[in-house]
């Protein structure tokens, strides 16, 4: 079973989240940008019918792309191993499974946000946000500073 957070708990996780989304985000961004090159060199050489290749220059390109893809597994390991779940890592959407009574919910944190404010059912998603109030239990002390 996933691990089931309060509202506190989720929240003490936000400082780490706002160091490991960053990464993930940058490392995410520069293995693409990387692929996107060496794509670019595989249709030269495809549509040239071969062509004098730097080696170096390549090199340089797939060591870029393996060190970010490293990087970014790193930091999804990071973010998955605390218990959240990453909705949408473009945004730095970040959703905390937890209860709501009965129910199975998610408590809903965007990289930005200074604490979580949504919740939304496990089927409703981020179109489905929903003010937290006190039906998740008393606010952690950082709820109850003024930002």
């Amino acid at each position: 079973m996933a691990k089931l957070f309060t509202l506190q708990e989720a929240e003490e996780l936000i400082p780490s989240l706002q160091e490991w989304l960053p990464e993930a985000i940058d490392a995410k961004k520069q293995a693409v940008e990387a692929d996107g090159e060496l794509r670019k060199i595989a249709a030269r050489i495809q549509l040239m019918g071969g062509m004098e290749l730097n080696p170096a220059h390549v090199g340089r390109f797939k060591h870029t792309k393996e060190h970010a893809v490293k990087k970014l597994q790193d930091a999804m390991e990071q973010i998955e191993e605390s218990g959240c779940v990453v909705k949408d890592l473009d945004i730095g959407l970040v959703d905390f499974p937890a209860m709501l009574g009965e129910q199975q919910v998610f408590l809903c944190w965007k990289l930005g946000e200074a604490r979580i404010e949504f919740w939304h059912g496990i089927h409703e998603g981020f179109a489905g946000r929903k003010p937290i109030d006190d039906e998740f239990g008393p606010p952690s002390s950082k709820r109850d500073q003024p930002n």
